[in-house]
């Protein structure tokens, strides 16, 4: 297998379908996946991990229950996912048992298995909220030098969806994303400026829908609820977005992404909390000259992306699905 991950999922609709792509994808190994609050509460993101799995007729997987919370702050649960967190996606229950550790429990001994047997290091794909990747980190510091790297759904070098400036995964735990970047594990950033930029045309949408093959017709599900309020001008709110599945597409196919080393930091306080400052410039500011500047870590940061070219991968990876 080329790429051995670990997915650690908050799962709503775009989880869901990053979790079928790297299901049905042949370089993709999924050794586990870890759930966190974010989308939805613990217990409704782990219901709707096992029966996503089951939907992509995914082999015995270890799925494990992670943080309920945040590191410091409550549980906010996204609004725009639906109650049940899949839009109201209609799942019969799974009969698939959650693995008894705790995610970061699992993730530890997952990753230390991968480094050991010789076949290549294991990769984090966190696609929610931090915090299971903070608390591994912090109880286990030394997972840092045995990880391939962390890439991370999250932050934007631009504008926020969940303020003006905060990326809804970074603001849910600000602390836990600045634990992440500052590892010392190699950081790939895949953020707004690329997440919202690609769409799924209505009429592959469409064509989904019609297919006689079941992870098609979920996908098409999960495409028709929007994951943003309703805009004017576009009534019906279709959007398109694959979201998170973005972020998985990104490793089997990294051409389809510009990316640039950017030192990275996390805002931790007022009213750009959660926001991931990108320092982009290419002299030294006034900051540094006069000692003033915030430490910040090199992130690799997704900043362009051929939309076009990952809606292809995505849809040739989900007609594998049965």
């Amino acid at each position: 297998m080329a790429h051995r991950i670990l997915l650690d999922v908050d799962t709503g609709i775009d989880d869901a379908m990053a979790i079928l792509f790297a299901v049905a994808h042949p370089e993709i190994e999924v050794l586990g996946i870890g759930c966190v609050a974010g989308n939805a509460p613990l217990s409704q993101v782990v219901a709707n991990t096992l029966r996503v799995l089951d939907a992509a007729d995914a082999p015995a997987i270890p799925v494990a229950a992670g943080a309920s919370r945040p590191l410091i702050e409550p549980a906010r649960p996204s609004h725009v996912h639906g109650e049940d967190g899949l839009g109201g996606l209609d799942l019969p229950p799974s009969s698939r048992q959650v693995d008894p550790r705790h995610s970061v429990d699992l993730f530890r001994d997952l990753i230390l298995q991968a480094a050991a047997d010789g076949n290549g290091k294991a990769t984090i794909v966190a696609l929610a909220p931090q915090t299971n990747i903070a608390l591994l980190l912090r109880q286990y510091p030394e997972i840092a030098e045995a990880l391939e790297r962390i890439v991370f759904m999250g932050g934007s070098a631009s504008g926020g969806n969940a303020t003006a400036v905060a990326e809804f995964n970074v603001w849910q735990d600000p602390e836990a994303a600045a634990v992440t970047i500052g590892s010392g594990a190699p950081t790939y950033m895949y953020g707004l400026d690329v997440f919202n930029a690609v769409e799924m045309p209505r009429a592959e949408r469409d064509r989904l829908a019609d297919s006689a093959r079941v992870g098609e017709q979920v996908v098409a599900q999960l495409l028709t609820h929007p994951m943003a309020d309703p805009d004017p001008e576009n009534p019906d709110g279709y959007s398109g977005h694959i979201g998170d599945a973005g972020a998985v597409v990104a490793l089997v196919d990294p051409e389809a992404l510009l990316t640039r080393v950017h030192p990275v930091r996390v805002e931790l306080e007022g009213a750009s909390r959660g926001q991931t400052v990108v320092d982009r410039r290419v002299r030294h500011g006034e900051d540094a000259v006069h000692g003033s500047a915030a430490a910040a870590h090199p992130v690799e940061v997704a900043l362009g992306v051929d939309a076009a070219r990952v809606n292809r991968v995505f849809l040739e990876t989900i007609a594998l699905l049965p």
